[in-house]
């Protein structure tokens, strides 16, 4: 999807944006006992293990989307990073269903997720249906797909939240200027309407991708979705906080986890991307934050441990590639990859020119991540 603020991507205004929104909730459900991820899954050990990849029109002229880039980034998630799933997101339907196609050709899972954003109503239900009848098309052909209607409703549809763009329904919530009953039944109608889209173009896993404390009626669909970005001391509670998601009865989708690159970024979990100065020219990073792609590695690792234990459905680490976030190993003031949750490195030929192509190198968590998939 395009990037919503100056430079950074969805990731954003996740975990930290849905905390701002716990009044609406509250705790989503009481956890349950050790038994119920057993009793969910049947199994130990993830079903499936994948990354995040996004697709949209790019901030710059030099990161706008390519379809020979795509189909070779694919072939490297299948190959090099031994993934057996992409989550394939964004927005623009030509461009979705493009990435979706590749995905099955190359014999991966594929779970499929539009988020159109700040367009009316009618619109993002119409995106919804035009990529539900294409996942539907995969899989008649035998391609394995799930299929999600969304990402976070309250962000990124108007109307839900008041705001006319996502900046400033983030800039609402953060001020308590929301009546959260009302959010609360838009929530649930759009949310309705979205699943019953799906269910009308869609016959396969139905899902939606919720923010950790969002109040969702998951009788709605098949898996429940969460985009997950806790950090805890201690292993354990990773498991109980995400044991409450297993009552429902349903697969358990960790749609998106991860972290940015730096030391301290797992606690700032959703809101680590906010380290970036956009009023400089060029932009900084703010504070004397230390780059560590190592630390990046460890979460990760330490999150698909937890997964694994608990034999969750999926896993899908946030994200490949964040082209509009790059990495400048001459300039450690200005090396925007270290807001970004890529587990690449994004790298320009000219970096002061937005025309310039680019490249990206695997960090550490690409590396991390590929070692434990392919043992899987």
């Amino acid at each position: 999807m395009e990037n919503t603020k100056k430079g950074i991507s969805r990731a954003r205004f996740l975990a930290g944006a849905g905390a701002a929104a716990v009044g609406v909730a509250g705790a989503l459900l009481p956890a349950t006992g050790a038994r119920a991820a057993e009793a969910t899954t049947g199994r130990r050990g993830l079903r499936h293990r994948g990354v995040v990849y996004t697709v949209g029109a790019g901030e710059t002229p030099g990161t706008a989307f390519s379809a020979a880039r795509m189909r070779r980034d694919i072939r490297v998630i299948r190959d090099d990073l031994h993934a057996d799933t992409v989550d394939v997101t964004g927005d623009g339907v030509e461009r979705l269903n493009a990435t979706a196609t590749e995905a099955a050709e190359r014999g991966l899972h594929v779970w499929l997720q539009p988020t159109l954003g700040d367009a009316p109503e009618r619109d993002i239900l119409d995106h919804i249906a035009q990529t539900g009848r294409h996942a539907e098309g995969l899989r008649r052909q035998g391609a394995s797909v799930d299929f999600s209607v969304g990402c976070e409703f309250w962000l990124f549809v108007p109307g839900i939240v008041p705001g006319e763009t996502i900046l400033e329904r983030i800039e609402n919530l953060q001020n308590g200027t929301v009546d959260w009953v009302r959010m609360q039944r838009r929530l649930d109608r759009f949310t309705a309407k979205a699943a019953a889209v799906g269910r009308s173009v869609f016959h396969g896993r139905l899902s939606y991708a919720a923010a950790q404390d969002d109040k969702v009626d998951w009788n709605l669909f098949d898996v429940v979705g969460i985009d997950y970005y806790s950090s805890h001391a201690d292993s354990a509670d990773y498991v109980r906080e995400l044991k409450r998601y297993l009552r429902w009865g349903k697969p358990l989708a960790i749609t998106e986890f991860g972290t940015c690159t730096y030391v301290g970024a797992p606690e700032a979990g959703g809101m680590g991307w906010d380290i970036v100065d956009y009023d400089k020219t060029p932009p900084e990073i703010k504070g004397d934050l230390v780059r560590s792609e190592r630390t990046q590695a460890d979460y990760l690792v330490e999150l698909l441990d937890v997964f694994e234990s608990m034999g969750l459905y999926t896993a899908m680490a946030f994200e490949f590639v964040t082209a509009d976030a790059p990495h400048r190993p001459d300039s450690p003031r200005h090396d925007i990859d270290l807001a970004s949750y890529s587990i690449t490195k994004a790298i320009k030929d000219r970096p002061d020119d937005p025309r310039s192509d680019w490249h990206w190198e695997p960090k550490e968590a690409f590396h991390a991540l590929a070692r434990r998939y392919r043992r899987c």
